[in-house]
Protein backbone atom coordinates (compact mmCIF):
# COMPACT_ATOMS: atom_id res chain seq x y z
CA UNK A 1 0.00 0.00 0.00
CA UNK A 2 1.26 3.61 -0.68
CA UNK A 3 1.61 6.00 2.07
CA UNK A 4 1.67 9.39 1.88
CA UNK A 5 3.64 11.82 3.51
CA UNK A 6 2.72 16.02 3.81
CA UNK A 7 5.43 18.50 3.90
CA UNK A 8 4.20 22.17 4.85
CA UNK A 9 5.95 24.82 2.64
CA UNK A 10 5.55 27.84 0.97
CA UNK A 11 6.05 30.33 4.52
CA UNK A 12 5.13 33.76 5.33
CA UNK A 13 5.89 35.71 8.23
CA UNK A 14 4.89 38.65 10.66
CA UNK A 15 2.03 40.77 9.62
CA UNK A 16 1.90 39.02 5.87
CA UNK A 17 1.42 35.88 7.97
CA UNK A 18 -0.91 37.00 10.14
CA UNK A 19 -3.15 38.74 7.54
CA UNK A 20 -3.29 35.66 5.34
CA UNK A 21 -4.44 33.38 8.52
CA UNK A 22 -6.97 35.82 9.42
CA UNK A 23 -8.40 35.31 5.46
CA UNK A 24 -7.58 31.70 5.68
CA UNK A 25 -5.51 31.98 2.62
CA UNK A 26 -2.47 30.21 5.04
CA UNK A 27 -2.63 27.92 8.13
CA UNK A 28 -0.26 28.68 11.37
CA UNK A 29 3.02 26.56 11.96
CA UNK A 30 1.96 25.60 15.63
CA UNK A 31 -0.43 27.80 16.34
CA UNK A 32 1.55 30.86 15.58
CA UNK A 33 -0.47 33.08 13.46
CA UNK A 34 2.74 35.23 12.70
CA UNK A 35 3.86 32.17 10.60
CA UNK A 36 2.35 29.97 8.18
CA UNK A 37 1.89 28.41 5.06
CA UNK A 38 0.00 28.16 2.13
CA UNK A 39 1.31 25.65 -0.08
CA UNK A 40 1.89 21.35 0.97
CA UNK A 41 4.03 18.75 -0.82
CA UNK A 42 2.59 15.44 -1.08
CA UNK A 43 5.09 13.05 -1.23
CA UNK A 44 5.16 9.12 -1.77
CA UNK A 45 8.12 7.05 -2.04
CA UNK A 46 8.24 7.31 -6.10
CA UNK A 47 6.42 10.92 -6.75
CA UNK A 48 5.93 13.67 -5.11
CA UNK A 49 3.48 17.18 -5.90
CA UNK A 50 3.04 20.81 -4.75
CA UNK A 51 -0.40 21.89 -4.51
CA UNK A 52 -2.16 25.32 -2.43
CA UNK A 53 -3.88 24.83 0.56
CA UNK A 54 -6.98 25.42 -1.19
CA UNK A 55 -6.75 23.01 -3.17
CA UNK A 56 -7.25 19.87 -1.21
CA UNK A 57 -10.81 19.39 -1.15
CA UNK A 58 -10.36 18.51 -4.66
CA UNK A 59 -8.17 15.30 -3.85
CA UNK A 60 -8.95 11.87 -4.01
CA UNK A 61 -11.05 10.97 -0.44
CA UNK A 62 -8.36 8.53 0.71
CA UNK A 63 -5.32 10.86 0.26
CA UNK A 64 -7.19 14.08 1.47
CA UNK A 65 -7.80 11.78 4.55
CA UNK A 66 -4.06 11.60 5.75
CA UNK A 67 -3.31 15.74 4.28
CA UNK A 68 -6.11 16.52 7.08
CA UNK A 69 -4.34 15.21 9.77
CA UNK A 70 -1.23 15.75 8.86
CA UNK A 71 -2.00 19.52 8.62
CA UNK A 72 -3.67 19.43 11.71
CA UNK A 73 -0.57 18.33 13.69
CA UNK A 74 1.44 21.21 11.40
CA UNK A 75 -0.98 23.89 12.91
CA UNK A 76 -2.13 23.04 16.33
CA UNK A 77 0.25 24.42 19.39
CA UNK A 78 3.20 22.48 20.42
CA UNK A 79 3.65 22.54 24.35
CA UNK A 80 7.11 21.62 26.35
CA UNK A 81 6.66 22.12 29.94
CA UNK A 82 8.50 25.78 31.10
CA UNK A 83 9.27 26.20 27.86
CA UNK A 84 7.72 29.14 25.65
CA UNK A 85 7.24 28.99 22.03
CA UNK A 86 6.54 32.57 21.49
CA UNK A 87 9.51 33.83 20.34
CA UNK A 88 11.17 31.42 17.97
CA UNK A 89 13.90 29.96 17.27
CA UNK A 90 14.68 28.84 21.14
CA UNK A 91 18.43 28.41 21.81
CA UNK A 92 19.96 25.39 23.42
CA UNK A 93 23.01 26.17 24.74
CA UNK A 94 25.72 22.94 24.49
CA UNK A 95 27.67 22.48 27.76
CA UNK A 96 31.09 20.05 26.90
CA UNK A 97 32.12 18.68 30.01
CA UNK A 98 34.41 16.54 28.60
CA UNK A 99 38.25 15.98 26.63
CA UNK A 100 37.12 14.98 23.64
CA UNK A 101 34.16 16.51 22.09
CA UNK A 102 34.40 17.52 18.78
CA UNK A 103 34.34 21.44 18.64
CA UNK A 104 35.26 22.64 22.35
CA UNK A 105 36.79 19.21 24.40
CA UNK A 106 38.83 20.46 27.48
CA UNK A 107 37.32 23.40 27.28
CA UNK A 108 35.30 23.01 30.31
CA UNK A 109 36.10 20.46 32.33
CA UNK A 110 36.80 22.29 35.39
CA UNK A 111 33.80 23.52 37.57
CA UNK A 112 34.76 26.90 36.93
CA UNK A 113 35.24 27.58 33.76
CA UNK A 114 31.74 25.59 33.56
CA UNK A 115 30.24 27.83 35.13
CA UNK A 116 31.58 30.61 33.17
CA UNK A 117 30.06 28.65 29.98
CA UNK A 118 26.68 28.24 31.71
CA UNK A 119 26.41 32.16 32.56
CA UNK A 120 27.97 33.00 29.10
CA UNK A 121 25.27 31.11 27.18
CA UNK A 122 22.07 32.33 29.18
CA UNK A 123 23.32 35.65 28.64
CA UNK A 124 24.25 35.46 25.18
CA UNK A 125 19.99 33.75 25.11
CA UNK A 126 19.97 30.24 25.68
CA UNK A 127 16.70 29.17 26.91
CA UNK A 128 18.07 25.77 27.43
CA UNK A 129 21.68 24.44 28.98
CA UNK A 130 22.22 20.89 27.62
CA UNK A 131 24.84 19.28 30.13
CA UNK A 132 27.23 16.42 28.60
CA UNK A 133 29.64 14.37 30.09
CA UNK A 134 30.35 11.89 27.25
CA UNK A 135 31.51 12.73 23.90
CA UNK A 136 29.62 11.42 21.11
CA UNK A 137 31.37 12.72 17.76
CA UNK A 138 31.92 10.26 14.87
CA UNK A 139 34.72 7.60 16.41
CA UNK A 140 34.02 8.23 20.34
CA UNK A 141 34.15 5.57 22.57
CA UNK A 142 31.83 4.58 25.21
CA UNK A 143 33.26 5.21 28.54
CA UNK A 144 31.99 4.20 31.95
CA UNK A 145 28.87 5.54 33.42
CA UNK A 146 30.34 6.67 36.43
CA UNK A 147 33.06 8.71 35.07
CA UNK A 148 30.60 10.26 32.97
CA UNK A 149 28.78 11.37 36.01
CA UNK A 150 31.44 12.52 37.78
CA UNK A 151 31.66 15.27 34.91
CA UNK A 152 28.32 16.45 35.18
CA UNK A 153 28.16 16.31 38.75
CA UNK A 154 30.87 19.20 38.49
CA UNK A 155 27.90 21.92 37.46
CA UNK A 156 24.24 20.17 38.92
CA UNK A 157 24.41 21.74 42.31
CA UNK A 158 25.11 24.75 40.49
CA UNK A 159 22.48 24.46 37.81
CA UNK A 160 19.90 23.54 40.31
CA UNK A 161 20.57 26.69 42.23
CA UNK A 162 20.08 28.69 39.52
CA UNK A 163 16.87 27.25 37.99
CA UNK A 164 18.01 27.26 34.46
CA UNK A 165 16.16 24.77 32.29
CA UNK A 166 18.49 21.94 32.06
CA UNK A 167 18.88 19.51 29.20
CA UNK A 168 20.68 16.36 29.77
CA UNK A 169 23.11 14.68 26.77
CA UNK A 170 23.39 10.97 27.93
CA UNK A 171 22.23 7.43 26.71
CA UNK A 172 22.50 6.12 30.75
CA UNK A 173 19.89 5.56 32.66
CA UNK A 174 22.29 5.78 35.83
CA UNK A 175 23.38 8.94 34.68
CA UNK A 176 19.60 10.12 33.90
CA UNK A 177 18.65 9.09 37.58
CA UNK A 178 21.92 10.43 39.38
CA UNK A 179 21.01 13.86 37.91
CA UNK A 180 17.10 13.95 38.73
CA UNK A 181 17.77 14.18 42.00
CA UNK A 182 19.21 17.71 41.18
CA UNK A 183 17.37 19.75 38.68
CA UNK A 184 16.74 18.05 35.22
CA UNK A 185 13.86 19.20 32.87
CA UNK A 186 14.68 17.42 29.39
CA UNK A 187 16.70 14.32 28.41
CA UNK A 188 18.56 14.30 25.27
CA UNK A 189 19.29 10.73 24.70
CA UNK A 190 21.52 10.66 20.64
CA UNK A 191 20.78 6.84 20.81
CA UNK A 192 16.70 7.55 20.20
CA UNK A 193 16.16 5.38 23.57
CA UNK A 194 17.90 2.32 22.01
CA UNK A 195 20.98 2.28 23.66
CA UNK A 196 20.23 1.45 27.31
CA UNK A 197 16.95 -0.51 27.50
CA UNK A 198 16.16 1.22 30.87
CA UNK A 199 15.81 4.69 29.59
CA UNK A 200 12.18 4.35 28.43
CA UNK A 201 11.36 2.82 32.15
CA UNK A 202 12.96 6.08 33.54
CA UNK A 203 11.15 8.51 31.48
CA UNK A 204 7.50 6.84 31.75
CA UNK A 205 8.14 7.02 35.62
CA UNK A 206 9.30 10.33 36.04
CA UNK A 207 7.17 11.41 33.01
CA UNK A 208 9.90 13.94 31.54
CA UNK A 209 10.23 16.12 28.13
CA UNK A 210 12.14 14.21 26.38
CA UNK A 211 14.24 14.53 22.47
CA UNK A 212 13.81 11.74 20.30
CA UNK A 213 16.75 11.21 18.13
CA UNK A 214 18.06 9.70 15.28
CA UNK A 215 20.98 7.70 14.81
CA UNK A 216 22.18 5.15 12.71
CA UNK A 217 24.35 2.75 14.33
CA UNK A 218 26.60 3.32 16.94
CA UNK A 219 29.24 6.68 17.55
CA UNK A 220 31.84 4.44 16.26
CA UNK A 221 30.70 2.75 13.15
CA UNK A 222 27.85 5.65 12.31
CA UNK A 223 30.12 7.86 9.77
CA UNK A 224 31.34 4.69 8.02
CA UNK A 225 29.37 4.76 4.33
CA UNK A 226 26.12 5.45 6.18
CA UNK A 227 23.03 4.36 3.93
CA UNK A 228 19.39 4.86 3.05
CA UNK A 229 16.68 3.85 1.20
CA UNK A 230 15.38 7.42 1.02
CA UNK A 231 16.53 9.46 3.68
CA UNK A 232 14.01 11.77 4.69
CA UNK A 233 11.29 9.34 4.44
CA UNK A 234 12.82 6.38 6.19
CA UNK A 235 13.41 9.17 9.22
CA UNK A 236 10.22 9.96 9.04
CA UNK A 237 9.26 6.64 9.50
CA UNK A 238 11.76 5.40 11.83
CA UNK A 239 10.06 8.38 13.86
CA UNK A 240 6.41 7.10 13.60
CA UNK A 241 7.73 3.47 14.36
CA UNK A 242 9.78 4.56 17.45
CA UNK A 243 6.54 6.83 18.66
CA UNK A 244 4.05 3.78 18.63
CA UNK A 245 6.74 1.65 20.31
CA UNK A 246 6.90 4.89 23.06
CA UNK A 247 3.09 4.42 23.30
CA UNK A 248 2.70 0.94 23.79
CA UNK A 249 5.50 1.07 26.43
CA UNK A 250 3.30 3.28 29.03
CA UNK A 251 4.03 6.93 28.00
CA UNK A 252 1.33 8.89 26.76
CA UNK A 253 2.46 12.65 26.65
CA UNK A 254 3.59 14.38 24.11
CA UNK A 255 6.31 16.51 25.70
CA UNK A 256 8.58 14.72 23.27
CA UNK A 257 10.94 16.58 20.60
CA UNK A 258 12.53 15.32 17.59
CA UNK A 259 15.41 15.51 16.23
CA UNK A 260 16.58 14.05 13.08
CA UNK A 261 20.48 13.83 14.06
CA UNK A 262 22.27 15.77 11.28
CA UNK A 263 25.83 14.51 10.95
CA UNK A 264 24.75 10.93 12.79
CA UNK A 265 25.17 8.52 10.79
CA UNK A 266 24.38 10.85 7.89
CA UNK A 267 26.98 12.11 4.75
CA UNK A 268 26.91 15.44 2.63
CA UNK A 269 24.05 14.36 0.77
CA UNK A 270 21.90 13.00 3.71
CA UNK A 271 22.22 16.50 5.54
CA UNK A 272 21.39 18.81 2.83
CA UNK A 273 18.52 16.85 2.41
CA UNK A 274 17.33 16.55 5.80
CA UNK A 275 18.18 20.43 6.30
CA UNK A 276 15.86 21.13 2.86
CA UNK A 277 13.34 19.70 3.95
CA UNK A 278 13.25 19.52 7.65
CA UNK A 279 9.46 21.01 7.69
CA UNK A 280 7.91 17.47 6.73
CA UNK A 281 8.72 16.52 10.55
CA UNK A 282 5.55 19.22 11.83
CA UNK A 283 3.19 16.46 10.03
CA UNK A 284 3.86 14.17 13.13
CA UNK A 285 2.63 16.94 15.75
CA UNK A 286 5.64 17.48 17.85
CA UNK A 287 8.10 19.97 18.24
CA UNK A 288 11.58 19.86 15.69
CA UNK A 289 15.07 20.33 17.00
CA UNK A 290 17.92 20.40 15.15
CA UNK A 291 21.54 20.20 16.03
CA UNK A 292 23.56 21.56 12.94
CA UNK A 293 26.53 24.02 15.17
CA UNK A 294 29.75 23.55 13.33
CA UNK A 295 28.73 19.99 11.84
CA UNK A 296 30.87 18.66 9.44
CA UNK A 297 28.62 19.40 6.57
CA UNK A 298 29.49 22.89 6.43
CA UNK A 299 33.40 21.98 6.42
CA UNK A 300 32.41 19.78 3.36
CA UNK A 301 30.10 22.82 1.46
CA UNK A 302 32.89 25.56 2.80
CA UNK A 303 36.19 23.61 2.81
CA UNK A 304 36.89 24.95 6.23
CA UNK A 305 38.09 22.21 8.28
CA UNK A 306 38.34 23.58 11.72
CA UNK A 307 35.05 23.55 13.79
CA UNK A 308 35.71 26.30 15.31
CA UNK A 309 35.92 28.81 11.80
CA UNK A 310 32.46 26.95 11.28
CA UNK A 311 30.29 29.87 12.91
CA UNK A 312 29.17 31.09 9.40
CA UNK A 313 27.77 28.35 7.73
CA UNK A 314 26.32 27.37 11.67
CA UNK A 315 24.72 30.99 11.16
CA UNK A 316 23.51 30.36 7.96
CA UNK A 317 22.20 27.09 8.53
CA UNK A 318 20.36 28.35 11.28
CA UNK A 319 18.72 30.74 9.70
CA UNK A 320 17.34 28.75 6.80
CA UNK A 321 16.24 25.98 9.53
CA UNK A 322 14.48 29.02 11.58
CA UNK A 323 12.37 29.85 8.14
CA UNK A 324 11.05 26.46 7.96
CA UNK A 325 9.35 26.61 11.59
CA UNK A 326 12.49 24.45 13.25
CA UNK A 327 11.34 25.24 17.12
CA UNK A 328 15.20 24.28 18.49
CA UNK A 329 18.74 25.13 17.69
CA UNK A 330 20.79 23.04 19.30
CA UNK A 331 24.47 25.39 19.20
CA UNK A 332 27.61 25.84 20.70
CA UNK A 333 27.97 29.46 19.52
CA UNK A 334 24.57 31.24 20.76
CA UNK A 335 25.77 34.47 20.60
CA UNK A 336 26.50 34.92 17.18
CA UNK A 337 23.78 32.62 15.97
CA UNK A 338 21.25 34.74 17.70
CA UNK A 339 23.46 37.83 16.85
CA UNK A 340 22.76 36.46 12.87
CA UNK A 341 18.23 35.94 13.24
CA UNK A 342 17.82 38.70 15.45
CA UNK A 343 19.49 40.88 12.47
CA UNK A 344 17.93 38.84 9.49
CA UNK A 345 14.64 39.46 11.33
CA UNK A 346 15.09 43.32 11.81
CA UNK A 347 15.65 43.45 7.78
CA UNK A 348 12.94 41.03 7.10
CA UNK A 349 10.19 40.93 9.02
CA UNK A 350 9.87 44.44 10.29
CA UNK A 351 7.64 45.15 7.84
Amino acid sequence: MQKYYTRACNFYYNKISRDLVKKKLSLPISGNKSFSFDTIEIITRTNKKKINIRSIKNLPSKIKKKVLIDINNISKPKKIPKLKFDNLPIFMGVLNITPDSFSDGGKFNEKSSAKKQINKLIVDGAKIIDVGGESTRPGSKEILQTKEWLRINKVMSYLKSKKFFVSLDTRKSFVMKKASKYKLDLINDVSGLSYDTEVIDFLKKTKLPFVLHHMKGNTETMQKNPSYNNVLLDIYDYFEDKLTLIRKSGIKHNHIILDPGIGFGKNMKHNITLINNVSIFHSLGLPVMLGISRKRFIKDISGNNDSKERIGGTVSSSIFSMLQGVQILRVHDVNEVNQGIKVFKKLNFNK
